[in-house]
């Protein structure tokens, strides 16, 4: 035991070795009739420093991320001082828990690092650290890939991610419930892509309700494009990020690519196509019997939507949801529910989705 410091009122601070509870101190105070007596006893975290290292400088930006952005997204969620000496370690300090924690993350981080041959983007970082941490999402080890393209595939992320993809596979017709951020149209619009790719379909559609939140197209500014751009433009984002934008404006020039509001549907039997309707909580029960009876030879259809999100008036029932009951049974169609655990966007949106799923009160 070792004397650390005089204290006020004739106290002395103590410091004994490390145990189970980390580093104590203990103070002491003269007590009655010039006895001493232990005035407090408090313990301090051990904290514990281990280290990485990496093949050159290129490699610790890799790692750590443009401007150090991986780096902050790490200690933001795990309770850690990150550290570099020179350009080739990496230090990691904190509780010894925290730490081993840590390290794990970056050197999974390494070895992803090198299977893609290229750097990280944060939800990757954050998958990776939930996995490691026990927190959020698990990774699904047997989700088929998604290769929409050459050089380039999507793995689902989750294991209900990687249940959404079978699915879609195996089913003619998938229905696909969750909250933002699971991937539900991202995973549709890459299994459609590389459908088209394989050359098992000839088109795909991408369907939108053009009305949300009470909105007419009426009482919108602009030409019928203007109007029903706001709309379509998730589905269209989500296209452009897996094939090359000027592929994709010739696709829709020879009309392989179509994205349309709900309203264009009718009437129209679509062979040989993989149909996408995204937020299909907004339709009313009619519309989407509209549209669920679209669907022709060879074709698949995915609806995929936010329960917790419905805006339409309030007697009007979200087709979305009859549907799920509706359809239950029915050989070639499945339901599948993701959760706020196959969330992959921002770490704060699966906890903002736990908070909202409490109760109206919190």
């Amino acid at each position: 035991m070792e004397r650390l410091w005089p204290q006020a009122a004739g106290a002395i601070g103590y410091l004994f070795p490390s145990g189970p509870l980390g580093t104590g101190v203990v103070s002491r105070a003269k007590g009655t009739k010039g006895h001493s007596a232990i005035a407090s006893v408090r313990s301090r975290p051990c904290m514990t420093e281990k280290s990485i290292s990496v093949g050159s400088a290129e490699e610790l930006v890799l790692l750590l991320g443009t401007k150090d952005q991986h780096l902050r997204q790490i200690r933001g969620m795990i309770p850690v001082k990150i550290l570099t000496r020179g350009d080739v370690q990496v230090f990691v300090q904190g509780d010894e828990s925290a730490v081993i924690q840590a390290i794990a993350v970056l050197e999974e981080m390494k070895a992803a690092i090198a299977r893609q041959h290229g750097p990280l983007d944060s939800e990757q970082v954050a998958q990776i650290v939930h996995r490691i941490t026990g927190n959020g999402a698990t990774a699904s080890p047997n989700a088929p890939p998604i290769d929409i393209r050459a050089g380039r595939k999507i793995r689902p992320r989750t294991q209900g991610q990687g249940d959404y993809v079978k699915a879609i596979r195996t089913h003619d017709l998938v229905i696909c419930v969750g909250p933002a951020g699971t991937g539900k149209t991202y995973l549709a619009v890459a299994t459609a892509v590389e459908a088209l790719r394989d050359q098992s379909i000839r088109k795909i559609v991408l369907v939108r309700p053009a009305v949300e939140a009470g909105e007419s197209l009426g009482f919108l500014p602009g030409d019928m494009q203007a109007k029903i751009n706001p709309y379509l433009r998730p589905l269209q984002d989500a296209l452009r990020e897996m094939i090359d934008p000027e592929q994709v404006r010739r696709y829709m020039e020879d009309d392989v690519i179509e994205v349309a509001p709900l309203a264009y549907m009718r009437g129209r039997t679509l062979n040989n196509a993989f149909i996408i309707m995204d937020e299909a909580q907004n339709t009313t029960v009619g519309q989407m019997k509209m549209f669920l009876t679209r669907l022709g030879e060879g074709s698949k259809m995915v609806v995929s939507g936010d329960t917790s999100q419905v805006d339409l008036p309030h007697h009007a029932r979200s087709g979305l949801v009859d549907a799920l009951h509706r359809l239950q049974g029915i050989e070639g169609v499945a339901s599948v529910r993701l959760s706020g655990s196959d969330i992959v966007r921002h770490r704060l949106v699966q906890e903002i989705v736990s908070a909202y799923e409490e109760g109206p009160n919190g």
